[in-house]
């Protein structure tokens, strides 16, 4: 398929993720944070101060580079064929991540809580492949930075995903602005909205006799969502890019 072609066939895939991403929080997300809080105070306090400090440690190992390599950013030529190798990246994560969280939810209470640091770093090392994988140099912590937005957008409630992807609209401009020392980014602040929203499907995880089947489902499900928005992200930054190099102002959003 030509790449133009392609490009016109993914337009509407990405147009219906924009309109999810802007669309206001209707009922069910309304009343999610009920359902939260209920989870919330079956894990004990002790719990949830190590998943804080575990989400701070990951946060801090992004923005700096640690722990996290990926390969040389690959070359754009065509985005059939980068979307193919991520899509391929994508099923990969999603079955290791499935295994490794039955395995987890098998293992009791004090494994199933071993699983939230490990599954963390799957996530973020998943969007590390994609990033490399859409030609972005992850070595620059702008783009660390968006890699954090998509893990943000994916487990945030809907008023606060809202906020986030419009930070990410038109990211090439915007990240001009972005302090030049990394350590000026109020990371801490970036860690506590994530710690208000951490996958609630997880914290079930936790519960015995149901962390099984939870774990193979929640991770299985938790992975195909970041994956799905970080191609539709990625998909919007290449028509910005697009947009640029014809020398036209890039939208806030795709035409309709």
């Amino acid at each position: 398929m030509h790449i133009n072609s392609y490009e016109e066939k993914v337009k509407p895939e990405l147009f219906k993720w924009q309109q999810s991403m802007q669309k206001r929080p209707n009922f069910i997300d309304r009343t999610s944070k009920k359902v939260q809080d209920k989870i919330n105070n079956i894990i004990p306090d002790k719990v949830h101060q190590a998943i804080t400090a575990t989400i701070k440690q990951m946060i801090r190992a992004v923005l700096t580079g640690a722990e996290f390599t990926t390969s040389s950013p690959a070359s754009r030529d065509s985005l059939q064929d980068i979307e193919l190798a991520v899509s391929k990246k994508i099923a990969f994560y999603k079955n290791a991540g499935a295994a490794e969280g039955g395995i987890a939810g098998a293992g009791g209470f004090w494994l199933a809580l071993a699983d939230f640091p490990i599954l963390i770093g799957i996530k973020i090392k998943l969007l590390f492949e994609i990033a490399a994988l859409y030609g972005r140099p992850v070595n620059d912590y702008r783009e660390r930075l968006f890699i954090l937005h998509i893990f943000q957008l994916t487990f945030s409630s809907q008023k606060e995903r809202q906020q986030i992807f419009t930070r990410m609209i038109n990211w090439q401009a915007k990240s001009r602005d972005l302090p030049d020392d990394i350590h000026q980014f109020d990371w801490k602040t970036f860690q506590q909205e994530y710690r208000d929203y951490i996958d609630l499907a997880k914290m079930a995880q936790l519960i015995p006799g149901i962390g099984a089947a939870v774990g193979v489902i929640a991770n299985y499900r938790l992975l195909s969502q970041l994956g799905k928005n970080a191609m539709n992200a990625y998909r919007m930054r290449w028509f910005e890019d697009r947009m640029l190099e014809n020398g036209e102002r890039a939208p806030l959003s795709l035409p309709r």
